[in-house]
């Protein structure tokens, strides 16, 4: 009987101490930035069909694209600022270089996955910036994407023209 209370005890003790290492965890990813030996943040984004792979690091705003240069690759200037939204909202514009590497989808889902993974690798390198890029809601990924083709039917939901007679 005396073994058994004192397992309960040390159970609940475990139990308190267990409890306070996960708060002190907690309050420790928060503030943390993840960068590695070369002071970079690495995150992926991702919208319809395209996947952006981000980089970010401290720099003079260079935005490197598949190797070129963010204008000549997003020649349309909706483009270009769908991709420098995460700056302008974080007030950091021209504070951090970017190389990226983009496949997938077509021009305009490649900018929103570069603009998504730009914005968790911001989130990622500056911990501070996290609240105001979640509240303009650039983190969360846009889960939208091209409904499937039905058998019977010439695109996902039109059908053949209908004849009476």
């Amino acid at each position: 009987m005396k073994e058994e209370k004192k397992s309960l005890e040390d159970l609940k003790e475990l139990k308190e101490k267990d409890a306070v290492a996960d708060i002190e965890t907690s309050e420790v990813k928060e503030s943390v930035s993840l960068k590695d030996d070369l002071g970079r943040s690495y995150a992926t984004g991702k919208r319809k069909d395209a996947v952006a792979r981000v980089w970010i690091k401290k720099g003079a705003g260079v935005i490197l694209v598949n190797g070129k240069d963010m204008g000549k690759y997003f020649a349309r200037p909706v483009l270009q600022m769908l991709v420098n939204q995460p700056f302008s909202v974080a007030k950091v514009e021209g504070e951090f270089d970017i190389k990226a590497t983009v496949k997938g989808g077509g021009l305009s889902g490649q900018a929103g996955a570069l603009k998504h993974g730009i914005s968790k690798a911001l989130s990622l390198f500056e911990p501070t910036l996290r609240p105001l890029l979640k509240n303009a809601g650039f983190i969360t990924r846009d889960s939208r994407v091209v409904e499937r083709k039905k058998y019977g039917k010439p695109k996902a939901r039109r059908s053949f023209q209908f004849s009476k007679r």
